[in-house]
């Protein structure tokens, strides 16, 4: 029996599963950098920084050049730098994944509901779904600092099933990180893994999912073929 059989709904990520925002994070970030006046840093570095929240990526890319202390002192005017920049060019730099339109339109054609769950700000997260023609798609979109905790922590995947009135088991979670899979696992939601994001540094092969699929549209095809034969 496949953990995918009664799957009803989705709850998709957003950076590094269907878009690739980490040239928007670089121009962002390099902007806020140069207002402190620190130097600019590479889109590798902010790659391996990015998933766990706005928070943790400003301290983090503050932190490469300053010490805990000095990070805490300018905290809240680099945070204000960084919101700033980031809004100025939201999905500019940005661009779709392969198939992941595609994707998305797959699995509402074969019945299933959509929710997008991300750690980004939902001040950055709606104009960019719209921005990017993927607002359609979901009937719920939950950022990073929509609900008291993010991921991993399950409350997200849970609050999205919640929303569709489907149990854990009936909602498969879809991203690119350890973040999504730890959510969704302790959620009691399967998961699905697309291995061209951004995990942490980390070998998507190292991190606990149902499967790895290449694209949505590949995730779409395989819960279809799960859901139809159960």
């Amino acid at each position: 029996m496949s953990v995918l059989a009664g799957v009803r709904a989705a709850i998709i990520d957003l950076d590094g599963t269907m878009l690739d925002t980490i040239p928007d994070f670089h121009v962002a970030l390099n902007g806020m950098r140069a207002e402190l006046g620190l130097g600019p840093i590479t889109q590798e570095q902010i790659a391996l920084m990015v998933g766990k929240g706005s928070e943790n990526l400003v301290r983090s890319v503050l932190g490469l050049d300053w010490d805990a202390a000095r990070v805490e002192a300018a905290f809240e005017q680099a945070m204000q730098a960084y919101q700033r920049h980031y809004l100025s060019i939201n999905g500019q730099h940005s661009t779709l994944f392969p198939d992941v339109k595609e994707g998305l339109a797959a699995m509402k054609a074969n019945g299933l509901r959509l929710a997008c769950v991300t750690n980004k700000p939902i001040s950055f997260t709606t104009p960019l779904l719209k921005h990017k023609g993927l607002d359609q798609f979901f009937e719920v979109v939950y950022g990073g600092d929509s609900l008291p905790r993010k991921k991993p922590d399950p409350l997200p995947m849970q609050t999205a099933c919640g929303h569709f009135g489907l149990a854990p088991a009936q909602v498969v979670a879809i991203g690119d990180s350890s973040n999504d899979a730890q959510a969704a696992r302790a959620a009691g939601c399967a998961v699905l893994t697309v291995p061209y994001g951004y995990n942490h540094g980390e070998s998507i092969h190292e991190t606990d999912s149902d499967g790895i699929v290449a694209t949505l549209l590949e995730a779409a095809s395989l819960i279809r073929s799960q859901t139809h034969h159960s």
